[in-house]
């Protein structure tokens, strides 16, 4: 029961946090600048059901990072290592790939530090 409640419990919440962040931030936010972007370079913008299915692998690869990381360091330190390793590592890679549209960052920046604390504060605040 410990594990159940201080291990899996607050890796959920911060799944359950990152995918709906994640949802909201690129459905409802951006996507007109992805289906642009994509419509630009002659590419329709991957929205499959198995998009989604593996953004939710993603979100909680993601909360299980921050889990870990979050035994051995404070929240800020978890959060902004994490946020680096996980966003900007990955706009970097989108973008020398050509596939970022640079100009959702001026939003995608602070939702996606906002995600990241919300996150790591929910895996302190519910595992031991």
């Amino acid at each position: 029961m410990y594990f159940l409640k201080f291990t899996i419990r607050p890796i959920l919440l911060a799944t359950l946090w990152i995918s709906a962040s994640e949802f909201a931030r690129n459905e409802y936010l951006l996507k007109s600048h992805w289906i642009r972007h994509y419509a630009d370079m002659g590419l329709v913008f991957p929205a499959e059901p198995i998009n989604g299915v593996v953004w939710g692998l993603w979100s909680l690869l993601f909360a299980v990072a921050i889990f870990l990381l979050s035994r051995k360091f404070t929240i800020l330190q978890t959060a902004l290592f994490l946020w680096f390793t996980v966003f900007v590592m990955m706009w970097v890679v989108i973008g020398n790939l050509g596939v970022l549209p640079f100009s959702i960052l001026g939003k995608a920046i602070p939702l996606s530090l906002l995600e990241t604390f919300v996150a790591t504060w929910l895996v302190a605040r519910y595992s031991d």
